[in-house]
């Protein structure tokens, strides 16, 4: 089993900066791909980054060359630097983790809200 407490949401106004942990714990040796969705009032939960554990990202339209995710393995930690926020940012952000069995672990969701 694996554990996922994510931290950093808040509010924050338009054009600027948060930055999302995700701090894993458990099984974290099982876990392959890490990452983040987030779900914004009245839509389905959608998929902005993921990494897999060698580092390699992969990012929703939406949110290139704003966001940037990054992992540190040593500490079971993924992290997602969110810069220039807009308003449509806004939503809770769920971390996620995916084991070598392609089962999902998630987190209980960080609110971000970014007023205009």
């Amino acid at each position: 089993q694996v554990q996922l407490v994510e931290s950093g949401g808040g509010l924050v106004q338009s054009g600027g900066s948060l930055r999302l942990s995700c701090a894993a714990s458990g099984s974290f040796f099982s876990i392959n791909d890490m990452g983040w969705y987030r779900q914004a009032p009245g839509k389905e939960r959608a998929l902005v980054a993921r990494i897999t554990r060698g580092g390699r990202p992969n990012y929703a339209d939406s949110v290139k060359g704003r966001f940037t995710i990054s992992r540190d393995n040593a500490k079971a930690t993924v992290y997602l630097q969110m810069n220039s926020l807009k308003s449509e940012d806004t939503a809770v952000y769920f971390c996620f983790g995916t084991d070598w069995k392609n089962s999902n672990y998630w987190g209980q969701g960080t609110q971000v809200t970014v007023s205009s």
